[in-house]
Formats: structure tokens, sequence, C-alpha cells
């Protein structure tokens, strides 16, 4: 996106100043070209036991194992590690499947597993870094251009500028960096270590939800695709507006795209001094509902070496609240990449 699609301007109740993006107007869709069904449009019934499952094979490890070798032969800073400049076929065919199931299945995989008892946690960051490559692009991950992400509780209660990432407490299902400019197309985990308890993560489609909430509360469907507020959480230049308003939901062609997340906006609106009206925080808070709605997710425990990729602009994830160990080398710890191979590597697209 270029600079000249965005715009700024002074919010109408308080001095506090709003990102306007190129979506943050509003144009009723035509919903009748947008098709909510295929793999991605999956509730828990309708998923199979092995969908978005993928398992390392022998070969693939054996090439791992072999490329790790090469890296403790050869030491490189990993943000520095290109996948051009190793062959590894076996594993770009692996990823390539990958990235068929994220673009045209059911939006999410699960890659078990990497074999962390051989590798330290730099080797295996590593190896996914080489491997997330082969789906699309890392890009930064905060204002500062932070590309390597480590998710761990800082033990700071979530709030404004903590990103709730870096907490122990519970999370809604959401997209990650819906309050920017420009999102990641996918968002991948490595689990380097689980929680003590709890930490259980759920991935919900958005096809699925926005069609039931079309069929049992068609009324409120538009309002999603109206501009919202967002707290920016502080990840932008000290003199940039604390806020952003974009839509939830916005057509591409017969495809929906979603950049959404309750917490953000409820804190958006806040700040703003801006109450949300009536039908907007109706529809908000339906659709929040739905997707909370347990028949609707896919769950699971994170295990050491685990890989998850997750589609951001059409699934939502979350983690519920967990309790961790005191050791902090024990703590639950997940490394996390943004993927995107649109605009350029800055935070800001």
């Amino acid at each position: 996106m270029t600079d000249t699609a965005v715009l700024e301007r002074a919010a109408t109740s308080t001095a506090e100043r709003v990102l306007e993006d190129a979506e943050s107007g509003y144009s009723p869709p035509d919903l009748s070209r947008v098709k909510l069904s295929g793999d991605v449009a999956w509730s828990r019934s309708s998923l199979q036991s092995g969908d978005g499952l993928v398992t390392l094979t022998p070969q693939v490890l054996q090439e791992l194992d072999g490329l790790v070798e090469e890296l403790r032969r050869n030491p490189l800073p990993t943000e520095l590690l290109a996948v051009e400049d190793f062959g590894l076929p076996e594993s770009r065919a692996l990823m390539a499947r990958c990235r068929e199931v994220l673009q045209a299945g059911v939006g999410f995989i699960i890659i078990d597993r990497l074999p962390m008892d051989r590798y330290t946690v730099d080797e295996a960051r590593s190896v996914y870094w080489l491997l997330a490559q082969m789906v699309a692009r890392p890009v930064a991950q905060n204002w500062a251009g932070k590309l390597i992400y480590d998710v761990r509780d800082l033990g700071k209660p979530p709030g404004d500028g903590v990103r709730p990432d870096i907490t122990n407490a519970e999370q809604n299902f959401h997209t990650d960096n819906s309050y920017n400019v420009c999102s990641p197309d996918y968002v991948a985990l490595l689990c380097v270590r689980p929680a003590k308890e709890g930490g259980v993560s759920s991935i919900v489609s958005f096809y699925t939800v926005l069609d039931e909430m079309r069929r049992r509360h068609p009324e409120k469907v538009l309002e999603l695709f109206k501009p919202y507020l967002f707290d920016r959480q502080r990840e932008h230049a000290p003199d940039a507006p604390r806020l952003i308003r974009h839509p939830l939901v916005k057509t591409v062609g017969e495809e929906l795209l979603f950049r959404l997340s309750h917490r953000h906006v409820v804190t958006g609106h806040k700040m703003a001094g801006e109450p949300m009206a009536p039908a907007a925080l109706d529809a908000l808070e339906t659709f929040e509902a739905l997707m909370l709605d347990p028949k609707f997710t896919r769950d699971f425990h994170f295990e050491p070496g685990q890989i998850q990729i997750v589609d951001n602009r059409r699934c939502g994830h979350r983690r519920t609240g967990y309790v961790d160990f005191e050791d902090f080398e024990r703590k639950r710890h997940l490394i996390r990449l943004w993927l995107r191979n649109g605009g350029r590597r800055f935070y800001n697209g």
C-alpha cells in the first residue's frame, strides 16, 4: 500500500488522531458475489482428523539433519539465512503442499515436528526460518523491525502498549496486526516449550462464522463491513496517530478478507472517546459470541517442535490463559514469524 493511500485526520470528539487506511470509507458490498464455501469454510464436525496435519517424513528429517550439520560448520545469524542458498528438495516439496493447504485448503497447517531433542533452540529457529520462507517472505513484526519474535509471558498485564503475546492472559480470536495498515498473510508459530497448564490453541474459520451470522442475523452482517477504530498498541513512529480506522471485513473480488480484534476495537473506541454505534457494537459482539462456540473451533495442545501456520486473512486464532513454570528456562516459549509476499518488509508494508 502506498503512502498516498493513507490519510490522517483529527478525531471529532478528542485530540486523538486517527490513521485512515484506504478501506476506512464504506460502500455496501455485494454479498451475492461472495462465496462462503470451499475447504476453508469448515467447522469442528466437518474437519477430518488429518486435515491440516503435516508429518515430517524420514526423508525430510534426514535433509534437515544435514542442514543443521552444515550450519554447525558454517555459523550465520538466522536472519541472514536465505532459502535460495540451500537445495533442500524434500523440504521444498513438503512446504509446497503446505502452501497449497493454506491457499486452497482448510487455511491452517500443523507440522509435526522438528526433533527438539537433537537440535538446540537456535538450530530449530534457523530450520524453522528457512522452512517458513518456502511459504512466504518473513516481514517485520513491530515498528522497530523485529523479524523473529519470541512469545513468552513477561509478567505484564495486557493493556495499551502491552501486546497480549507477552502475557499469560486469555486471548480472543483475532488476526495478527489487525491494528496496522498492512497485516501478514500468514502467522507461523514454532513451539519450543508448552506451558505448565493451559495455553490451549484454537483456530476458527471466519467464513463459517460469517455464514452462520448471515443465516441467523442477516441484518447485522453489513455492520462488519463498516469502519471501526483500533488501538495501534503504540507500534508506530512517536509522532504518528495512536488509532487506526478500518472495517473488520472487506471484499476482494469474490473473496472476503478479515482484519479484526475485539479487544483492540473496544480499546480504540474508548481511547478516542467515540462510542460505537449500537448496531456496530451489536454486530461485533454477535460475531465474537459465534466465534467462541466450540462447534466452530479446532483446538489443540502445542507440543515441542510443532509448527503452526494460519491464514491470517480467513482464519482466526487464539489461546486460553495459562499457568507457567517459575524457572524462566522452563517457561512456555513459542517463536513467531509473520509471512507476507506483498508490499515491503517494513512493519507498515
